[in-house]
């Protein structure tokens, strides 16, 4: 039994303690958790419950409400090469302050919406900052500072994420007892003050203060062994040639296309199809981000020993399954079906396209490659909110719009699967 203990703590340390101390590229994870927890909570797992209120107050339809949305997925789509470049260049640091500042002032000019006009010039602003603010920024970071752990550096960094789906019920609450403006300037205020002193924590690479990957240092000499493929890094002229960089990337957007529909439909179904309240919605909705919270653990352990590509192919078909069951749901159960398959294929496969990106073609221009790749992920984030508002404005329920995104995610798990690690360049 002490022996047992032993070699856990030699392996915790091992971990966390490479060199004696805690690597510094924990307290970036540690720091990109709390910065996804409030994008989390204050924004992207909360729209549904804004669109349901505002729908109320002013009678839009979810066409408008939901092409809004899709507009800050449009933006940052767009916005990625450019971003990429600009944190390859100057460092995820200063983007990361620069995003933070206009997220906070978006959510005070969300606060203060009266028209459409306003609405959409505050749904640019927010997208604005929570993309230069947020996980594509954050990524870059980590994929330079760790290499044999990326899979758990990445998945664990997106627990904020999770966490911030747990939290929906308060905002919901605080949205429902002081009503949603008030809780849009709580929102900014948080972004700012909290957010902005955890960007400062991080670091765009480990050389930049004495450390290395992992915190364990390979030295190179005649008798250094070679560096794995995997750590050689492509340029991103050498990505775009490789047949994989194209069928992860539409694999990755055929995900999202899942992912956006239910982030800005699943309460507005939940309480218009099957009659539930907002509060009963966001505790599903809780629930769901509480079974992702357990597949970001599974898929880091996994990641890290088994083939991305293949966890990844499956949890695409997670997805579908689960989606068809939320569509078709006549009772609690298959809602239960839903949260679970839809939860852990959602945590598992999220941070394991990161780390999949990363091991194909390397950290050097990782920002760069992730750019250009949004511009294809883009159409996922931005297509899926808008089918499903159209349709239900045309046919009343989520039933046609859910099903044609269900077969979509099927076919995402072939690109997936297709995606065979590329030639090492010269």
């Amino acid at each position: 039994m002490l022996q047992r203990l032993r070699d856990t703590r030699s392996r915790l340390d091992e971990l966390f303690r490479p060199r004696g101390k805690v690597f510094y590229g924990w307290w970036i994870v540690a720091a990109c958790t709390g910065i996804q927890w409030l994008a989390a909570m204050t924004w992207m797992h909360s729209y549904g419950a804004y669109a349901v209120m505002m729908q109320d107050e002013f009678g839009w339809s979810m066409t408008v409400l939901s092409a809004a949305f899709a507009l800050t997925r449009l933006e940052s789509g767009l916005l990625g090469p450019l971003q990429g470049w600009l944190v390859d260049r100057f460092g995820p640091r200063i983007i990361l302050t620069i995003g933070t500042v206009i997220f906070g002032i978006g959510f005070f000019i969300f606060a203060r919406v009266d028209s459409i006009f306003t609405y959409f010039m505050a749904f640019v602003l927010i997208a604005l900052g929570s993309s230069l603010g947020g996980f594509a920024t954050l990524m870059v970071s980590l994929v330079n500072w760790f290499d044999r752990h990326r899979a758990k550096a990445v998945a664990w960094s997106q627990i904020g994420f999770s966490v911030g789906g747990l939290c929906v019920p308060l905002v919901i609450y605080g949205m429902e007892t002081w009503g949603w403006r008030s809780m849009a300037v709580v929102s900014g205020l948080m972004v700012l003050f909290i957010a902005g002193p955890l960007v400062q924590l991080v670091r765009h690479r480990p050389e930049e203060i004495g450390e290395f990957p992992d915190g364990i240092h390979h030295p190179l000499g005649d008798t250094a062994e070679p560096l794995p493929a995997e750590v050689l890094s492509f340029t991103w002229q050498q990505a775009v040639r490789a047949p994989s960089f194209w069928l992860i990337s539409a694999g990755h957007g055929l995900a999202l296309f899942t992912v956006s529909a239910m982030l800005a439909h699943l309460i507005p179904h939940l309480t218009k199809s099957l009659d539930y309240t907002a509060v009963q919605a966001g505790v599903v909705f809780s629930f769901m981000t509480g079974v992702q919270l357990a597949g970001l653990f599974l898929g880091g352990w996994l990641g890290d020993r088994f083939s991305k590509r293949l966890i990844c192919s499956l949890c695409m078909v997670g997805h579908s399954l689960g989606l068809l069951a939320i569509t078709y749901a006549d009772n609690i159960a298959w809602i239960g079906v839903f949260v679970l398959l839809h939860g852990l294929g959602w945590g598992m496969r999220g941070p394991l396209m990161v780390a999949l990106r990363a091991d194909y073609f390397g950290p050097r221009s990782f920002g760069t490659i992730m750019g250009i790749s949004s511009l294809i992920v883009m159409i996922g984030m931005t297509g899926g909110p808008i089918i499903c508002g159209v349709l239900f404005d045309i046919y009343g329920n989520y039933q046609l719009a859910f099903t044609i995104i269900a077969l979509l995610s099927l076919t995402g798990s072939f690109c997936f699967w297709a995606a065979k690690p590329p030639k090492t360049p010269h």
